[in-house]
């Protein structure tokens, strides 16, 4: 009605997609239909990229066909977003058909394209399909760079094979490709995963001769590594060291730690370690609370058990049922009737009985026992 430009609408569906307001982006783009003219394909990218921003990878991609029914010609950024999303959502045959379709329309992929195809197969396990990819770049004129070489790493060592990871690793460096902090990382957190604490040192020297910053994220990586050895002490002692380099311990190296202490089935340490994460205002997660309890329990300390249980429940969490039910009938055995009490109550509070859970049922069976014992 006022004679107003077809740009005006597009900034203003761009405005909206920057804005993350994507209801009133889609009545834009709707509206713009309406009168006959379409936003640019730039415009459409900031929609899909603020779209994947907050993981609405469905609606990308329905807005994505929408975008080719309406013909609006993508780019090699559109299809580099469109790749993201399929990978995010596991349809990597579909990504692999979209590479081809950007080669059919023109447009060369770039080191982005094969980069996103490469981690979505190694997030899901196919690292040949993953290599092969990478093969295709060379052959393809591209090189490989960090970020490649990252991502088989990390498909590797999630998958144990160490050998291949390392082979990478090697690879990389022949190249001219610089490790940086993710590089080395990944490999400790590797090889302590596998039980290997040796190599994981031996990476961290590298790193530290390379002149690489480690993170917090390299230390977890040790702690952990010497912690599933029960090597506690050597632990500790790199805990001392984040003082020196400017770093917090996080909820992550207590978790550590903890884990360490209770495969030395040291409990009340492990606990203390527990209200050390606490008082230095880190959260501990279920899995946490899970080695605890089985430390405990583990320990036929079971008072020690109920007490971690309380605080699971001061943190609105909840241990499986036969936990539950194994302190429960821990505490009545050794006497301990006021605790086990209290924890059926909470257990009725917070709707956590068992099916079948008979509160007597642990108190007769005590009752029996020591008629067998004592005749």
């Amino acid at each position: 009605m006022c004679d107003s430009s077809p740009r005006v609408f597009d900034s203003l569906f761009k405005t909206y997609a920057h804005m993350n307001k994507f209801r009133n982006a889609t009545d834009v783009f709707s509206r713009m239909k309406d009168y006959g003219f379409l936003p640019t394909v730039e415009s459409c990218n900031a929609y899909l990229s603020s779209l994947l921003d907050f993981h609405r990878v469905d609606i990308a991609l329905t807005f994505y066909r929408e975008m080719r029914r309406c013909r609006i010609s993508p780019n090699s950024y559109t299809f580099n977003l469109v790749l993201s999303a399929l990978c995010k959502s596991g349809k990597l045959e579909k990504a692999v058909e979209v590479l081809r379709e950007m080669e059919s329309v023109g447009i060369t992929p770039n080191v982005v394209s094969y980069n996103t195809l490469i981690a979505g197969h190694c997030n899901k396990g196919l690292l040949s399909i993953a290599t092969k990819l990478k093969n295709l770049m060379g052959k393809n004129g591209l090189e490989p760079n960090v970020v490649t070489f990252n991502s088989l790493i990390h498909g590797f060592c999630k998958e144990g094979k160490l050998h291949e990871a390392n082979r990478f690793f090697s690879e990389m460096k022949v190249m001219n490709v610089t490790p940086n902090t993710v590089t080395y990382n990944t490999l400790i957190n590797g090889y302590g995963q596998v039980g290997n604490s040796n190599m994981a040192g031996k990476v961290y020297e590298e790193m530290m001769r390379n002149g690489v910053k480690a993170d917090i994220l390299t230390y977890n990586a040790l702690i952990l590594g010497l912690c599933k050895e029960g090597k506690t002490k050597k632990a500790a002692f790199l805990v001392k060291e984040l003082d020196k380099e400017n770093l917090v311990p996080n909820a992550s190296t207590y978790s550590a730690l903890i884990s360490g202490q209770c495969a030395r089935k040291n409990s009340d340490r492990a606990f203390q370690l527990y209200k050390s994460m606490v008082r230095s205002g880190c959260h501990p997660n279920e899995q946490t609370f899970k080695m605890l309890t089985s430390a405990f329990v583990k320990n036929e300390d079971f008072e020690g058990a109920f007490n971690v249980l309380m605080d699971m429940f001061a943190r609105s969490m909840a241990s499986d049922s036969n936990t539950l039910l194994e302190i429960y009938d821990g505490l009545c055995q050794c006497g301990k009737e006021n605790l086990a009490m209290k924890l059926c109550h909470e257990m009725e509070a917070r709707r956590l009985i068992p099916e079948g859970f008979d509160r007597a049922e642990p108190f007769n069976s005590m009752t029996e026992k020591e008629n067998r014992t004592f005749g």
